[in-house]
């Protein structure tokens, strides 16, 4: 351990010894870390970010915009892969910052984790807790809006009266349930996750192949619509601006990185999972995006009644683990 006070490193002999002292089942392969970075990755980029970016920058060409994506997160990609295999432990970022930058940069770095994975999985928490309320009003059972918002808040009545937030019951119901699942081990989580990404990808693969037979080519025509001379509307600009705003979708995998601890064999199946759900989806992101801009007019694509969420309802609103 290199001491320096606040930069104090620690040596990747050391980080590896301290996690043997709390040693994690090593019951993931390859195809469980596969499964889990497609599980992190696919959410509400591929049906909602398509059309908006389609409809404002690229027109047809946002497939081009989804490799670019695509590519630049195979180089990230990369780097998490090296260092999830020379760094076998768990901690992802954190882990790998106290290695190299030292503690307190590794400590910003965690708490931003820390940050980053509580507001994502509290909107995701928030927006199931809608589609469930929703769900179970068509069989008859409608929970309180007072119990089905966040405190200080205004729910609205089905009368147009509004009532002050409690609670949030269905989103603290799905994250202590999950929380329950995690805790009771990593194998069994991880076979949830195997049996959800199974429904995501189902349903994905239901879009694309259905609506392949109503393609109609002509919607691709031009593929990469002229410029209209701004920087980012069209032309080859919009297809590289489609790329930073779709590069939302891929937003995901880098967790993957934090079973690496529980890897059988981490120096293989690490990048493998990593750059394998990466090159899964970003296939997935391109078939989707030719298939709906292929059904739709790209220019239509921007309207609230043709939009991706109102034709496909079953998105949800974010893309964490």
């Amino acid at each position: 351990m290199t001491d320096l006070g606040l930069m104090t490193r620690k040596s990747v002999a050391t980080i590896i010894a301290e996690a043997g002292e709390h040693t994690l089942g090593k019951t993931l392969g390859a195809l469980s870390i596969t499964a889990l970075g497609i599980g992190c990755i696919i959410g509400a980029g591929i049906f909602v970010l398509t059309g908006t970016a389609a409809a404002h920058y690229a027109g047809p060409a946002i497939m081009l915009s989804f490799v670019v994506g695509g590519i630049a997160c195979a180089f990230v990609g990369l780097c998490y892969a090296e260092l999830a295999a020379l760094l076998p432990v768990s901690g992802s970022t954190y882990t790998y910052t106290y290695a190299t930058l030292g503690e307190l940069f590794a400590w910003i770095i965690g708490w931003d984790l820390i940050l980053e994975y509580a507001m994502g999985a509290s909107t995701v928490a928030v927006g199931w807790s809608g589609y469930i309320a929703s769900l179970l009003r068509n069989f008859g059972i409608n929970i309180p809006a007072q119990y089905a918002a966040a405190p200080w808040t205004e729910a609205k009545l089905a009368d147009g009266s509004t009532v002050a937030g409690i609670v949030n019951l269905p989103a603290a119901f799905i994250v202590l349930l999950l929380t329950a699942m995690l805790i009771g081990g990593t194998k069994e989580s991880a076979r949830l996750n195997n049996i959800m990404v199974g429904i995501k990808l189902a349903v994905v693969l239901a879009f694309i192949l259905f609506g392949a037979g109503y393609v109609t080519p002509a919607n691709w025509h031009p593929f990469i619509p002229d410029n209209t001379g701004t920087f980012g509307q069209f032309g080859w600009t919009g297809v590289m601006r489609g790329a930073s705003v779709v590069f939302f979708a891929f937003i995901g995998f880098d967790a993957v990185s934090t079973a690496a601890q529980e890897a059988k064999h981490p120096q293989t199946d690490m990048p493998i999972g990593i750059l394998g759900s990466l090159l899964i989806c970003t296939i997935l992101y391109v078939a989707v995006a030719g298939v709906l801009t292929g059904l739709v007019p790209y220019t239509e694509l921007a309207s609230p009644i043709r939009s991706p969420r109102a034709s496909m309802s079953s998105d949800r609103p974010g893309s964490r683990c």
